[in-house]
């Protein structure tokens, strides 16, 4: 997702290059109302310069939100030299402020993403965020033709830095992260939401291995490096501690407004290893078209990977290491094809249809000591009284 976070640098970036409709400044309109203010940053007492205002409206029973973000924006502005803003033709409403800027908490990743993602509607997971945020959001009611004039604040954010490298010494570039947070109840919540993009952070290691790691909250966290692949769960993994295990990793402790440094990790090159194979129809033995893997450590379950099945059956894990494991395939099905209307051939039907044929669910254990090539899963058809877990 991290479109909350992104917005301070796309709005500069808007700004420069004279783009970006939702930056522009929209002109009066005596039927709308006026959102101004300053905004100052809490820990200097000075302005906060090209910082990013947001208001997002009060939620609505019944609303369905075309935005991703958790807390999503109705209207955005960015500052001036003075941290200054004005918000121009706001139609009326009850509305939260809040701010975002390099260096200084950021809504996005304070909020626990995965008691937002299990609620049901876009209104509850508006709510869920607000109240989660309740103490950086500024309450503002616009009414037609007037001006509302607001002040803002925003505090200093918590950073973890450090280095990533390779066992031989060399530094491992361009790798991303994931970052998971010790809650109340002593469990470790992912930090991020993978919601517009596939990566929940978005810090690069640089060209000598080196990481920051920004806007965080107070708290103590665990951090992986992840290596590059197309998403976030799908990529290999190495945690603080130099540990495969998320379960295993080290965590470290930072409060507001402090870096916390040292935080190194150190990735092997041997003793991983490469998982390929295919997953087939019992019946006739013909490589299915669409299936789940995931591979999960057989003593708890915990997610190592997950990989999509390809159009000819095949599939394969890179950089496993050495252990046990369970071999899950879900929602394992043949799509059918249909022919378009303009003539141009077969193209993949844009959703499941009653011809698709859908398979079973199965699991299978594997101990991975050296790479395996020939996986083979059969799985068969399911029953119309027992449909497969989607």
């Amino acid at each position: 997702m991290d479109r909350l976070r992104s917005l301070s640098a796309l709005s500069i970036a808007c700004l420069l290059l004279a783009g970006c409709n939702k930056f522009e400044h929209k002109k009066p309109d005596a039927t709308k109302g006026v959102v101004t203010g300053t905004l100052l940053c809490a820990d200097t007492g000075k302005p906060a310069r090209f910082a990013t205002v947001t208001l997002t409206a009060a939620p609505k029973p019944g609303e369905k939100s075309n935005d991703e973000a958790p807390l999503p924006a109705s209207e955005t502005t960015i500052t001036d030299l003075d941290g200054r803003f004005r918000l121009e033709a706001v139609p009326p409403g009850h509305y939260y402020a809040f701010a975002t800027l390099e260096g200084y908490l950021d809504p996005a990743l304070g909020i626990d993403p995965a008691k937002l993602l299990a609620l049901p509607s876009d209104h509850e997971r508006h709510q869920f965020a607000i109240d989660q945020w309740k103490d950086h959001l500024k309450n503002v009611t616009v009414s037609v033709h007037k001006v509302a004039d607001i002040s803002l604040e925003i505090e200093p954010a918590a950073e973890i830095s450090g280095t990533v490298s390779f066992d031989d010494g060399s530094p491992a570039i361009g790798m991303h992260f994931q970052l998971l947070r010790k809650t109340e109840k002593g469990e470790m919540a992912t930090v991020g939401l993978p919601l517009m993009d596939t990566w929940s952070i978005h810090a690069l290691s640089d060209g000598h291995g080196r990481y920051t790691l920004t806007n965080l909250p107070a708290g103590e966290y665990a951090v992986c490096t992840l290596m590059p692949s197309e998403a976030e769960n799908t990529a290999p993994r190495v945690c603080l501690g130099n540990t495969f295990r998320k379960k295993e990793s080290k965590t470290v402790k930072v409060q507001a407004g402090e870096t916390a440094s040292g935080a190194d990790i150190e990735i092997p090159l041997s003793g991983l290893h490469t998982v390929s194979g295919t997953v087939s129809a019992l019946a006739d033995g013909h490589g299915l078209n669409h299936a789940t893997l995931r591979l999960l450590y057989a003593d708890d379950r915990e997610g190592a990977r997950e990989t999509s099945l390809g159009e000819d059956g095949s599939f394969s894990f890179d950089y496993v290491p050495e252990g046990k494991y369970i071999l899950a395939v879900t929602s394992a099905m043949d799509a059918v094809q249909k022919v378009s209307e303009s003539g141009n051939g077969a193209e993949p039907a844009s959703a499941k249809t009653p011809d698709d044929i859908h398979y079973a669910d199965k699991e299978i254990p594997l101990t991975v000591l050296d790479d395996l090539s020939d996986v083979n899963i059969a799985v068969s058809a399911a029953t119309p009284d027992k449909p497969p877990v989607q």
